[in-house]
């Protein structure tokens, strides 16, 4: 703590650090939609946001819960559920609109073959351009769920050409 009359309390989400504002600054000057992806403890989050003076605006979300839907009844935040989650944000993008983003991880550590990285291949392969570098995804056997089982791998493969319909 300062001793003196000049000190200024730093903001709100900085102190409970949950906003890293220079990576937010440098990301809104592009001017390009970002690509969201957060992870919980039990799902995965992908988002695309524009900036807006008046705050940010989600265009879309996508929650690996979805997955239900298309039949996943595995586990939500896996590896292939991230990488499902990435596709389906990104195929719902396309239908927006939406061509190019950059890639927001927040305060997320960018672990080569994480989950994040996953839910970015999901979004690329969903035909959404996002700037990366190469080596950072997981490898392709990891993605279809084949170092779990042949069974998650069988039902990765339904469920992602049912969202390919």
């Amino acid at each position: 703590m300062a001793h003196n009359a000049i000190y200024r309390v730093k903001m709100r989400r900085r102190r409970e650090g949950k906003t890293d504002y220079r990576k937010r600054l440098t990301l809104l000057k592009s001017g390009m939609t970002r690509a969201v992806i957060r992870r919980t403890n039990t799902r995965m989050i992908v988002q695309f946001v524009d900036y807006r003076e008046d705050g940010d605006h989600v265009i879309l979300t996508v929650t690996s819960d979805v997955l239900k839907n298309y039949g996943w009844n595995r586990s939500f935040k896996s590896i292939p559920a991230a990488y499902l989650a990435g596709y389906l944000a990104g195929k719902k993008a396309i239908e927006k609109g939406i061509e190019e983003a950059v890639l927001d991880i927040g305060r997320h550590y960018a672990h080569n073959g994480s989950r994040i990285f996953a839910a970015l291949k999901g979004i690329l392969d969903a035909g959404v351009y996002v700037p990366h570098g190469e080596g950072i995804f997981p490898d392709e056997d990891r993605i279809s769920g084949k170092h779990i089982s042949e069974e998650v791998e069988k039902l990765f493969n339904e469920v992602k050409s049912k969202m390919e319909v």
